[in-house]
C-alpha cells in the first residue's frame, strides 16, 4: 500500500515539474510586445450640430378668387413660369334665380319711378320758367329726378353683378380674371375646371385656386433641441444636405431663432430659419426633406491626431501622448489641444508633424490564440 501511494506521488511531481518546464518554454515563444504608431495629419475640423427640416420658398401665396363662381377656364399648370399679371384662371357667375327675379323686379320698379319723376320735373321746369313755381320747388323736383336716375343706376349694377359677378365701375375689386400677384412658379392647382370656388373675405378665408412662389430665393426651416439651441447664433454658416438629391451639399446661413420653444414628444423644440445659396444648375423643389448642419467653429488645414491616441493624467487630468524615439522606444510628452470634432483633435503645441505617436488603446491581433489587449 506504500509502494502504490509513493508512485502516485512520485507522478504528481513528474507531471508538475512537466508543466512547469512546457510553461516556460512557451513563454519565450511569446513575441516581444510592439506598439504601433501613427503620425498627425493636416485636417480641417470642423465642430458642428444638427438640425432637422425642410427646404421651403421664402416667398409663396395663395391666389384666391374676390367673388364666388364657377372655374370656367384654367391657364397654368404646376410647375409653370409666371409673371405678375399673367391670368390664372377664368370664373364663370352662376346667378341664384331668386336674387336674379328681384334684381329684375327692382329694375322695372326704378324705371317706372324714374318717368314719373321725369314728368314732374317737365312739369315743373315750365313753371319755374314762367314763374309760376319758386326756386325752391323747382329745386324739390330736380332733387327728386335725379334721386330716381341714381335708383336706377344702382339696380341694374347689381342685376349686373348677380348675372356676372361684377361691374365695369368696380375694376379690380372684383372680377372674374383670376391673375397672378407676383413672379414666380406654379406650385399647385387643387382646383380643376367646373369646381365651386368661395371668395375670400372677413368670414371665409376663401377658396386656393393657385399657389405661386419664388424658387430661386428658398430657405432651410427646422428645428433645434433645447440642449443644443445654447450653442448657436445668428449668422452662422450652415451645410444642408437633401436626401433627396445625392453628393450635393448647399450652403447657407441661419438667419433666425425662435425666442420660444414649443414641446413636441416631451422634448422642447426651437424653430431655426437659413438661407439658402442655390447653385442654378439645381433645381431643389419645394417640401424636400433636409438636414442641417450649424458649423459651431472650424479650423483649416491644422495638425491633428485621432482623439484615441491622447491620454490623460491621473491627477491633472493634462493630456499627454507617447511619442517614439527609438525602436520600440517612447517618451511622454504633454500637449496642448485645440479644436475637435469627436474623431480628430487639433494639436497646437507638444508634437510636431513626422512624429510616431503609440497607439496604446487598440486590440492587436491574438497571438497563439491567446488576444493580448495593449
Amino acid at each position: 500500500m506504500k509502494k502504490v501511494i509513493t508512485i502516485i506521488i512520485l507522478l504528481v511531481i513528474v507531471v508538475l515539474f512537466g508543466g512547469s518546464l512546457f510553461y516556460l518554454y512557451q513563454k519565450n515563444q511569446e513575441s516581444p510586445e510592439v506598439f504601433k504608431t501613427e503620425e498627425p495629419t493636416t485636417e480641417t475640423i470642423v465642430k458642428k450640430t444638427m438640425a432637422t427640416g425642410t427646404l421651403i420658398p421664402r416667398e409663396e401665396i395663395d391666389v384666391k378668387p374676390n367673388i364666388s363662381g364657377v372655374v370656367d377656364k384654367l391657364f397654368v399648370k404646376p410647375g409653370e413660369i409666371v409673371k405678375i399679371g399673367d391670368m390664372i384662371a377664368q370664373l364663370k357667375v352662376v346667378p341664384n334665380i331668386t336674387s336674379l327675379n328681384s334684381a329684375k323686379n327692382q329694375v322695372r320698379q326704378a324705371k317706372i319711378n324714374l318717368a314719373n319723376e321725369r314728368k314732374i320735373f317737365e312739369r315743373q321746369s315750365e313753371l319755374f320758367e314762367k314763374g309760376v313755381i319758386s326756386e325752391n320747388d323747382f329745386d324739390l323736383a330736380k332733387n327728386a329726378y335725379d334721386n330716381a336716375l341714381q335708383t336706377l343706376k344702382a339696380a341694374e349694377e347689381n342685376l349686373e353683378i348677380i348675372q356676372t359677378g361684377t361691374t365695369q365701375d368696380a375694376g379690380n375689386a372684383a372680377t372674374t380674371e383670376i391673375k397672378a400677384r407676383i413672379s414666380g412658379m406654379i406650385l399647385d392647382v387643387p382646383i380643376e375646371v367646373g369646381n365651386q370656388v368661395i371668395e375670400a373675405n372677413n368670414f371665409n378665408e376663401g377658396t386656393t385656386i393657385a399657389i405661386i412662389a419664388k424658387t430661386d430665393d428658398m430657405i432651410f426651416e427646422g428645428k433645434v433641441d433645447e440642449s443644443e439651441v445654447g450653442k448657436i447664433k445668428e449668422g452662422l454658416p450652415l451645410e444642408i444636405t437633401v436626401g433627396a438629391i445625392e453628393d450635393k451639399t448647399f450652403n447657407a446661413t441661419l438667419d433666425y431663432i425662435s425666442p420660444k420653444g414649443t414641446e413636441e414628444n416631451g422634448a422642447v423644440q426651437f424653430d431655426i430659419e437659413g438661407s439658402l445659396k442655390l447653385n442654378d444648375s439645381i433645381f431643389i423643389r419645394s417640401g424636400l426633406s433636409a438636414n442641417a448642419s450649424i458649423i459651431l467653429e472650424r479650423s483649416d488645414d491644422v495638425l491633428a491626431i485621432s482623439e484615441a491616441l491622447v491620454q490623460f493624467e491621473k491627477d491633472t487630468k493634462k493630456p499627454f501622448v507617447e511619442v517614439e524615439i527609438g525602436e520600440q522606444k517612447f517618451e511622454k510628452r504633454m500637449v496642448e489641444l485645440g479644436l475637435s470634432d469627436g474623431i480628430n483633435v487639433e494639436v497646437i503645441s507638444g508634437v510636431s508633424k513626422g512624429d510616431k505617436i503609440k497607439v496604446w488603446n487598440r486590440v492587436e491581433e491574438p497571438i497563439a490564440g491567446n488576444p493580448r489587449r495593449r
